[in-house]
């Protein structure tokens, strides 16, 4: 009898450890034995065992190695001797320096989360937030005060209709200066409710002012990652302009509806606006690739390459072209809206990442991509999530239909979720090395002093796209006074942060 399994890779991998004979060996399975010190080991035991498995850097890590332990005594006690699981994960991660190719290999992106809940919520959009998106800047050269400053206010949001707007600062938090020492807690810490003290920058220096914006975080935010989508009349040319600040596959449809609407508005030209998106669904990224360019199904967007045991055994399984995945045609049941272009103007800072420039890089052999803005943050990497059921076998998988069926199995002693990175993107020609990131064609930061309004034609970012599509120069001066620089964002303090993660349905025979 031929059973088929679907591995939701990206919203969520559920693993255990055992071999349900489908197909894929997951190799060693050392088990814990009681030890005498009686420490817990079931999250560190879940850890080994999936990373030991999916890690993209399993063969480069000599504690992960398939040999490791000859004996479940030796394993118990290599579990036991860390009592903290997230130190533990980490151990096991690829932090030294390692040289594939012309690629310096450092995991800078796996992580674990104690609650995999949050976790799995916010790959679906949904998260506990007051829907105010904000960069954290460092005040001066020297010492360790920061400031934020606003990107944009989430609709429908507790600060939607509060008074504060894009390229505004603040300083203080409920009366407290922000450092890089107490942001974290004051910010992003359990407290839902928090007051931001306002400031404007006089003679360069900052001056704080008596302004207060007071702003409390809501259970389930969703965020429409479609912030603007219009149409521009520039010169007689039909410009279509998408601001899209996450992957989101639950916002598919909304997509196609907008490129719809921009073929009904006779787009001929496309600003694709990605300089505040980290990342997320892999799948919506190839969507989104083939409303740029086309429903050429035919075509390559991107190949898969995971770990040498993982690949070795779908190239067994599948067949060596399983791991391409093409460009696409129809979003699920409707026809995908295309487009169709031959070039497209990207929109990317150091906060654009992962599927953001995955689709810069899928379309690079079929468009002339020109990237406008910033040196993205270069990661190249997708992963999967990962959380201990020992009930559903190996493997299982996650979507809404069957929440409550995986959450009963849950091992109640483990609620820790993983999200390792478990492979690597390449393009049809074979490219993937931009761990430095994706250098712009036209350099432009952003500017403190003007960062302009999403979508308007004078925003500075896109009046310089404008500019290269018409030959007319912007009616702004370009010149950037004070350029806008973080070191972190409201964005990758979320469970998400910037994360990539597959959702390629697998099937198994049993």
């Amino acid at each position: 009898m031929k059973k088929y399994f679907f591995l939701f890779l990206g919203l969520s991998l559920f693993v255990s450890c055992s071999n349900d004979d489908n197909g894929i060996d997951p190799g060693p399975t050392p088990q814990p034995e009681p030890n005498p010190d009686n420490v817990d080991v079931d999250a560190q035991n879940f850890m080994w065992q999936a990373m030991n498995l999916w890690y993209f850097w399993q063969g480069e890590v000599p504690d992960l190695a398939d040999d490791r332990f000859s004996t479940n005594a030796e394993y118990t006690a290599f579990l036991a001797a860390n009592t903290d699981a997230e130190n533990f994960f980490y151990s096991i991660c690829n932090r030294h320096e390692e040289i594939y190719g012309s690629e310096t290999a450092i995991d800078r992106f796996s992580f674990a989360y104690e609650d995999y809940h949050d976790l799995v919520n916010s790959l679906s959009g949904v998260s506990k937030s007051n829907g105010l998106e904000f960069n954290l800047m460092y005040k001066y050269s020297t010492g360790n005060e920061i400031f934020g400053y606003v990107l944009y206010k989430v609709p429908n949001s507790n600060a939607s209709d509060k008074d504060i707007v894009r390229g505004e600062i603040f300083t203080r938090v409920d009366g407290v200066q922000l450092t890089d020492i107490n942001y974290t807690n004051l910010l992003f810490g359990s407290n839902d409710t928090y007051t931001l003290g306002m400031a404007h920058i006089e003679n360069g220096d900052f001056v704080n002012d008596a302004k207060e914006v007071t702003l409390t975080k809501v259970e389930n935010q969703v965020e429409d990652p479609i912030l603007v989508a219009k149409t521009l009349d520039v010169n007689g040319t039909k410009v279509a302009y998408l601001m899209y600040n996450r992957f989101l596959s639950s916002f598919n449809d909304q997509l196609n509806e907008a490129f719809a609407g921009f073929k009904a508005e006779g787009a001929t030209e496309l600003v694709l606006d990605m300089r505040y998106n980290p990342g997320g669904n892999v799948n919506t990224s190839r969507l989104l690739a083939s409303m740029v360019y086309g429903t050429k199904t035919g075509e390559v967007y991107i190949r898969q390459r995971w770990n040498d045991k993982v690949q070795e055994q779908f190239t067994e399984l599948f067949g060596s072209g399983y791991l391409e995945d093409n460009f696409e045609n129809s979003v699920g049941e409707n026809p995908l809206n295309s487009l169709n272009l031959s070039r497209v103007f990207v929109l990317a800072t150091g906060d654009s990442a992962s599927a953001s420039e995955l689709v810069m890089n899928g379309l690079d052999p079929y468009v002339d991509v020109i990237h406008i803005g910033e040196t993205t943050r270069g990661k190249n990497e997708f992963s999967i999530t990962l959380v201990d059921n020992p009930d559903l076998g190996f493997p299982f998988y996650y979507y809404a239909g069957e929440k409550e069926e995986v959450e009963s199995g849950i091992n109640p002693n483990n609620s820790w979720g993983l999200q390792p990175l478990v492979g690597r993107n390449e393009n049809a020609n074979g490219f993937y090395d931009y761990t430095s990131g994706l250098v712009p064609d036209i350099a432009l930061s952003e500017d403190l002093t003007n960062l302009g309004v999403l979508g308007d034609p004078n925003e500075p970012l896109l009046a310089r796209a404008l500019e290269e599509i018409t030959g007319v120069s912007a009616k702004i001066d370009l010149t950037v006074e004070m350029a806008a620089e973080s070191f972190t964002s409201s964005r990758f303090q979320t469970p998400l942060k910037d994360n990539m993660y597959l959702d390629k349905p697998l099937q198994f025979n049993k």
